[in-house]
This record gives C-alpha cells, sequence and structure tokens, in this order.
C-alpha cells in the first residue's frame, strides 16, 4: 500500500496492533502488521529479555515499544518517588473499601511486597530507561500515551532515526503534539480501551486531520473500536493513514488475557465496555464489573484515588481476583475485568493473531472493492 505509515515503517499494510503480549507483537508483525509492545510494566531487565524473544521471533520484520508518560499526575513535580512512598498515601477508608469489596466475593487480598526503591507507576524517569534498553534493538517507533512526549524521548528517537508517536483524544491535544515535534499521531476516539477521551473515532480523526493541516504534514493513525478491516478502511477514506488497534488482540490464543476474561468478551455487548476512573485514578475503558459499579456507582464508595495511587489498589486486588476465579471461586468471576474497548461487542471468538491480521486484509479488500464499484457506478 502507498500510505506513508508503510514507508515510515517498513511495512505492507498499515495495521498497528498495541499489546502487552510478546507473543501477539510477533505474531501480527509476522503476519504482515506492526506489534507494538506495551512496555510501561516493565523493568529495564525485563524488557531486555522480552524484546531479545521478540528478536529472535519476529522472523526480521519490524515492531515497536509503547511507554506511558502521563503530562498530569498527582505526584507532578516531585522527585524521587517509590512504589513504598505511595502506599502510605493511600487512606485506610480506600483499602478498607477494597479488602471488603473482594472479601464479600469470597477473595481474600495479597498484597504483593515491591522493592524499596521500586518506581512510582507510570514514573517517567523509569520510561526513558527502557527506551534506552529498546535502542539497542532493531526498533522501528516508540509511542506515548496521555500527553505530550517529553523533549528527550523526541530527541532520543530523532537520535536514532526511530519515528516517535503520540496518542490523542482531541483536536487541541494534536496541535500541542505536532508543535512538539511528534512523527505520527494516533487519533484516538472514546471507543478505545485503556485511556480515552469523550469524542468518538468518527469525529476525531477528520477533527485531528483538518487541524494539523495548515501547520505540517503528519500521518495520523485511526484508533478506537476498530476490530475489522471494514472499519480500518473506512477510516482511511476519511483521510488516516492507517488503524492503531489495541481491543481485537486481547482475544487472541496468544494475548496476556485469562480463560475466563477471554470468555467474559465474548459474551459482553459493546455497551459493556464502560469508562472508569476505579483501575488507574483516570477514565479508562474497561469491562464492566462488580469493581467498576462499585467504584463509580457504589454508595459507601470513597471515589477513585487520583494517578497514581488508585494503581496502588488496584494492581494487588486484580492480582487477587484473577487468582481467585481460576481457582475456581464462582463469585470472583464478577469482578473479572479488563482494558477493552467498545469494540467488544464484535468479538464472537478466539482466534491466532495471524488469522486476524488475515481477516483484517481480507475484509479490507472487500470494503475497497465495494466503495470503487459505487464510483464506478
Amino acid at each position: 500500500m502507498k500510505s506513508p505509515i508503510c514507508a515510515m515503517l517498513g511495512i505492507d499494510f498499515p495495521l498497528l496492533a498495541f499489546s502487552h503480549c510478546r507473543d501477539v507483537v510477533a505474531a501480527v508483525s509476522r503476519a504482515g502488521g506492526f506489534g507494538v509492545l506495551g512496555a510501561t510494566v516493565h523493568s529495564p531487565e525485563t524488557l531486555e529479555q522480552e524484546l531479545k524473544w521478540i528478536d529472535a521471533h519476529v522472523d526480521g520484520r519490524p515492531y515497536g515499544i509503547d511507554v506511558l508518560i502521563p503530562e498530569n499526575m498527582s505526584t507532578a513535580g516531585e522527585k524521587n518517588v517509590t512504589w513504598k512512598s505511595l502506599e502510605s498515601r493511600v487512606s485506610p477508608a480506600h483499602r478498607d473499601f477494597t479488602e471488603n469489596l473482594l472479601k464479600k466475593y469470597g477473595i481474600e487480598l495479597t498484597m504483593t511486597e515491591v522493592p524499596a526503591d521500586q518506581p512510582q507507576p507510570f514514573d517517567g524517569t523509569r520510561a526513558l530507561e527502557l527506551l534506552d534498553v529498546s535502542f539497542n534493538h532493531p526498533i522501528r517507533l516508540i509511542a506515548n500515551a496521555l500527553g505530550v512526549p517529553p523533549k528527550a524521548m523526541i530527541e532520543m528517537g530523532k537520535q536514532h532515526g526511530v519515528p516517535v508517536a503520540a496518542l490523542v483524544g482531541a483536536r487541541e491535544h494534536a496541535i500541542r503534539q505536532v508543535a512538539a515535534g511528534v512523527d505520527i499521531l494516533v487519533a484516538q476516539g472514546t471507543e478505545a480501551g485503556g485511556h480515552c477521551g469523550e469524542v468518538s473515532t468518527m469525529v476525531l480523526v477528520p477533527e485531528v486531520i483538518k487541524a494539523i493541516k495548515p501547520i505540517r504534514d503528519v500521518p495520523v493513525l485511526a484508533a478506537g473500536g476498530i476490530m475489522t478491516g471494514r472499519q480500518m478502511a473506512g477510516c482511511m477514506a476519511m483521510g488516516a493513514a492507517g488503524a492503531w488497534t489495541g481491543s481485537v488482540w486481547l482475544a487472541t490464543v496468544e494475548s496476556e488475557t485469562t480463560e475466563i476474561f477471554r470468555e467474559k468478551m465474548i459474551a459482553a455487548s459493546s455497551r459493556d465496555a464502560v469508562r472508569s476512573k476505579g483501575r488507574t485514578g483516570k477514565p479508562a475503558r474497561q469491562l464492566r464489573s462488580v469493581w467498576t459499579d462499585a467504584w463509580d456507582r457504589g454508595p459507601d464508595s470513597p471515589g477513585a484515588l487520583p494517578m497514581p495511587l488508585q494503581s496502588i489498589i488496584s494492581r494487588d486486588a486484580f492480582a487477587s481476583i484473577d487468582r481467585s476465579a481460576a481457582a475456581g471461586n464462582a463469585a470472583a468471576r464478577d469482578l473479572v475485568s479488563y482494558f477493552v474497548g467498545q469494540g467488544v461487542g464484535l468479538i464472537d471468538s478466539v482466534k491466532s493473531a495471524g488469522a486476524v491480521v488475515q481477516e483484517f486484509k481480507e475484509d479490507f479488500a472487500d470494503a475497497a472493492e465495494h466503495l470503487a464499484a459505487l464510483v464506478a457506478e
């Protein structure tokens, strides 16, 4: 294809797949798409192991990494903030609410002991360390979410000849990103899983393209609820250079998600993907569960803490939930959840990542032929 994204990334089909699972990243790239590894949860040491594995299993095909460096957190401006130091800021009311909620469903909350020097969740300094590790591997893209990438990240990309992408949820965000010097914009609509804004993909994509056109020529990837090649073709008909996808890969055999969550995905409707602060402290779309209902609507809810404090609570809670559900606690299934977009309503089975890429290509070709036939008539 002639998309500028294909030329920039060295691919034939402009389908980008964000995943926390190395197996998905490698499988998508091997199949002709472009896998992007979510690296935020890693330390430099574990990321090095993951990237070595991808290098060995990607058959020389290109891939990228994604970090998360929020512009706005409750700890902004503070230095040397550790996970341990944040634990003391979580109020007894929030801890009691979490423990009582899990206890009601027969789940024991198990706390994970962390090293004294472990950085806070979403730590910007740690993210730059991850980028240092990544540049020792043949990555072809670095991406950031939740704000303009720090100047150091953009400079690192230019120094290594690697394009820098940034996710945006509003036209004003896109203008700021272009002014900062990013190479690719990901216009992510509210339908998306994870952190998202309030504007739909159908509106956001053309709005962003129109807003940045007078400033600089920056390719725009469409994101948010894209689960098929036909949707991808529709976004490219609006001017997008390709698609950035995430939720569709959660239902693949290679995915990091649990079997129980995959079953819940298949049973879910689009309305079951709700926007909630209950997991990270910022609005993030995820599968509705007892957890989201309790934090968002529960009469006794203390309200979600700001990022990154809410993650201090939710990480151990969800690890405990998943363990209990896997051990056979049927009640725990009601709390099982994960980040997922409104496109979950289009998921009807579990497939391999390679098969999903192939379906995207076929659906895209069918949609393109359909449009060409309409024009010809």
